[in-house]
């Protein structure tokens, strides 16, 4: 038996639901975070434990009330930040990431930083022309670039919108693709085109490119050019050789900024061609005016299936 239990009534089923999650996956996770055991009954959350157990998670379940309180969704992520908000007391911190708004979808979903990492790297990019982001798969490096370069381009701050990336994965099989080269290599920019699509409507997006307003090819586009007034995302930047890198890092123009994103750990590089992304980082890093963010396992904020595979990765390796 439990040393001692609390109570804590919550204001509506729909608080309840957001608070339990899918398949009561949030209260599996508050119970593994702290050590009591979490049940609800209807509008109550029954907690069992030792007193400071109970305490604990009686503190994460009031850290994550401005989500639950409006019946808002709860993931895992929210609930991990909370815990490292809890024992860095950094509570006001955490109470300002909540509820700090990036965008939304097309959807009406809410976009917003999940973890201080992220929340720090969209702060970098907004004050820097030029960030580096470097973290595993599925800890939002991509996609929160290009939430950041929509909204300054519909907002007229920039006049194109430009999304690069080497297509190396392709190899030698790119001859064996149907089509011109833009429709060879358009598979290996679809995680672009995915995240633009969260954004803006679909139906639009053929026009904007038409126009040049917004631009998604492949790095060796870029040679040769200035990118004025433009804000640049280059992903999988881990792929690029050091030549590569420095070409696309020098046609950055006047009034533009750009996002180097990249998972310096999953090059597909032949065996013996070092990283441009490695490189840039050991260069770079002292630069004044230029950012490094550095993502973790702990900013996975896909399916936390992928963060035991990234983390399982990492300790194999």
């Amino acid at each position: 038996m439990s040393d001692v239990s609390k109570t804590i009534e919550l204001p509506s089923y729909e608080s309840a639901i957001a608070l339990s999650g899918d398949r009561d996956e949030n209260l599996k996770t508050l119970s593994q975070q702290t050590g009591a055991t979490l049940v609800l009954r209807g509008q109550e959350l029954l907690i069992f434990g030792t007193a400071n157990q109970i305490e604990r998670a009686s503190s994460l379940v009031r850290s994550l009330k401005s989500f639950w309180e409006e019946g808002k969704r709860i993931d895992k992520a929210d609930i991990q930040t909370a815990c490292h908000a809890l024992d860095t007391h950094r509570q006001d911190e955490l109470r300002d990431l909540q509820q700090d708004v990036l965008a939304r979808t097309r959807r009406g979903e809410v976009i917003r930083a999940k973890t201080f990492r992220q929340r720090q790297y969209i702060k970098s990019v907004l004050s820097h022309d030029l960030t580096f982001c470097i973290g595993p798969a599925g800890t939002g490096k991509t996609f929160l670039a290009v939430v950041l370069a929509t909204q300054a381009l519909l907002a007229n701050q920039y006049e194109r919108l430009i999304l690069t990336r080497p297509a190396v994965e392709a190899g030698e099989k790119l001859g064996f693709l149907p089509g011109d080269l833009q429709q060879k290599v358009n598979p290996f920019l679809r995680p672009l085109y995915d995240a633009l699509y969260e954004l803006i409507d679909a139906e639009k997006i053929p026009n904007l490119m038409e126009r040049g307003v917004i631009e998604v090819a492949p790095l060796a586009y870029m040679r040769g050019r200035t990118l004025g007034n433009a804000f640049v995302i280059v992903d999988e930047a881990q792929n690029t050789t050091p030549a590569q890198m420095k070409m696309v890092l020098t046609r950055l123009g006047f009034g533009s900024r750009m996002v180097v994103t990249g998972d310096i750990t999953q090059t597909d590089l032949p065996m013996n061609q070092e990283s441009g992304l490695g490189v840039a980082k050991k260069i770079l890093r002292n630069v004044d005016g230029i950012a490094f963010c550095e993502l973790t396992t702990k900013d996975v904020v896909r399916n936390p299936l992928v963060q035991k595979i990234v983390a399982a990765y990492e300790q194999y390796h």
